[in-house]
């Protein structure tokens, strides 16, 4: 029989995570969580797991998107450091500043709301950072942290295609849509807002954003706002020389809703300078416990991903148990900044350029989207 100390031995040793400080050659990856759900839910047609009925496409979904982020990425476009970044329940400085903001957003889903704590789970699973901060939005994180690895020498990808984080788009920094499999840098910025990234903030301030009643000015749309940035440079410029605008209801609209617009500049300029739980060095790539995320993705029952995964790191699955908590729905919500734990040194090299090349991905799950849901680039395989 082993002894104590020989079973430890052959126990994978848990080991913390190096901090790297980026630099040039290094690329950061920064996931806006919260969009991604959505998208990813409305994307994909429902999947309900078959020993309880849960529906879990957008957890699915979620686990694609990682998988692909870290491991069927190009090698010289592979994240060095990466962070799933969420929106916190709680209010943030903009509805103090404007207690109207995001006021009338309707209730999530009630077959997506289950789906949260899963897919806080998978990010876990994957030992990457969960992050969220009390006061601010997910993309003011972002924000912080695309200006913090752009001064450090390092380039960013945000990957989203929300509209408003398109205001960080520069040459350091750029949005990757994994659904569409599309890069938006300064050219596709100037194609949907008629302006250059740095300008995107005077024009929705003027357009204004019905889903996050922002108000901008009434009559002014994202066209119209563009031709007057164009013109005059920046709103503050514009609501000065006001009275020269030759269109007498647009000229009206400009003078009476003036403090409006100002508002609205200031809710959906992103915050860069948030003081972060969790520095940008903590974010480097590392290995995960391949054993880990099986259990896990056995417990969803996600086969396809669960088969690459083993392959990937040389696991028979068949050896891992599902992960019961996950299993029974029991296991809790992560906190802010959980997601790092220590990876194993036994699981094989399983975001190295040594694993074998990615099976190509299988044809999206059959069935069709119900009514109101369409179906995306997302595979919905399990």
């Amino acid at each position: 029989m082993p002894n104590s100390s020989d079973q430890a031995a052959a126990q994978p040793v848990a080991v913390k995570p190096p901090a790297k400080i980026p630099g040039k050659g290094d690329h950061v990856f920064l996931v806006d969580g919260s969009s991604y759900i959505f998208r990813a839910y409305h994307a994909l047609p429902p999947l309900n797991r078959k020993s309880d009925g849960l529906q879990v496409n957008a957890v699915l979904g979620f686990c694609n998107m990682l998988w692909k982020l870290l491991r069927e990425m190009p090698n010289n476009e592979r994240p060095t450091h990466l962070a799933i970044i969420f929106d916190k329940a709680e209010k943030t400085f903009r509805n103090e500043m404007y207690p109207a903001y995001k006021a009338q957003r309707p209730p999530a889903p009630e077959d997506l709301i289950p789906q949260f704590a899963l897919i806080r789970e998978a990010v876990r699973a994957f030992d990457l950072p969960c992050l969220e901060q009390i006061g601010f939005e997910a993309d003011d994180l972002i924000a912080t942290y695309v200006r913090q690895a752009c001064e450090r020498g390092a380039t960013a990808t945000i990957v989203s295609s929300d509209k408003d984080l398109m205001q960080l788009v520069t040459d350091c920094v750029t949005m990757y849509d994994t659904m569409k499999d599309r890069r938006i840098g300064i050219p596709e910025v100037i194609e949907k807002f008629g302006v250059p990234p740095n300008k995107v903030v005077e024009v929705q301030a003027l357009a204004g954003d019905s889903v996050d009643n922002v108000p901008g000015v009434p009559g002014i749309g994202v066209k119209t706002a563009a031709q007057l940035i164009n013109e005059y440079g920046d709103l503050d410029t514009l609501l000065s020389r006001a009275t020269e605008i030759k269109q007498p209801k647009r000229r009206e609209a400009l003078i009476e809703n003036a403090d409006k617009a100002r508002i609205s500049r200031q809710l959906v300029l992103l915050d860069d300078k948030v003081a972060l739980d969790v520095p940008l060095d903590e974010l480097a790539v590392h290995e995960p416990d391949a054993r880990k995320l099986i259990a896990f993705l056995k417990a969803m029952e996600f086969s396809t991903l669960t088969r690459r995964v083993a392959e990937y790191s040389q696991i028979d699955p068949a050896d891992v148990e599902a992960d019961a908590a996950v299993k029974s729905g029991s296991s809790p919500s992560p906190l802010a900044g959980e997601g790092r734990g220590g990876g194993t040194t036994d699981a094989g090299d399983l975001f190295g350029a040594g694993a074998p090349p990615p099976p190509p991905p299988p044809p999206p799950g059959g069935g069709a989207p119900p009514a109101g849901r369409r179906r995306g680039g997302a595979a919905a395989t399990r």
